[in-house]
């Protein structure tokens, strides 16, 4: 898939961490439960994290999620965006996602970054966007 292909809508891509997590799920579950007025506003949602195929297909049908999840296991596109980077936790550092959404216009221009995404406020956040 490449996002020449979508040209005409707008495209809100959005990555996350690791399927079925608390923070990824109620991420997008939040989309879900917007999905309606993502639709009336003609946007296609594409998801991506570095979870498998299968992964993918078991967490969209486990949350009856309607958009796309892309698998990008060896981190190629995460990493042209800029968000497979750094993090650390309990003083351990290693790579990781970093929770982030850009929204790009019917045109094929990015109009909004949004990096360490909040997941509760996630879905408002990209309608306000749109």
């Amino acid at each position: 898939m490449t996002l020449s292909d979508l040209r005409g809508a707008p495209v809100v891509l959005y990555f996350y961490p690791r399927d079925d997590t608390p923070g990824c799920t109620a991420q997008a579950r939040g989309i879900r439960d917007v999905w309606t007025e993502l639709q009336k506003k003609g946007a296609v949602v594409l998801g991506v994290s570095p979870d498998s195929p299968k992964k993918h297909a078991k967490f969209r049908e486990k949350y009856g999620l309607p958009f796309t999840l892309l698998s990008d296991e060896a981190h190629e596109v995460a990493e042209q965006y800029g968000t497979w980077v750094e993090k650390s936790m309990y003083g351990k550092k290693y790579m990781g996602m970093e929770r982030s959404t850009f929204v790009i216009d019917a045109a094929g221009t990015v109009t909004r970054i949004m990096r360490r995404v909040k997941p509760a406020d996630h879905a408002d956040d990209v309608l306000a966007a749109l």
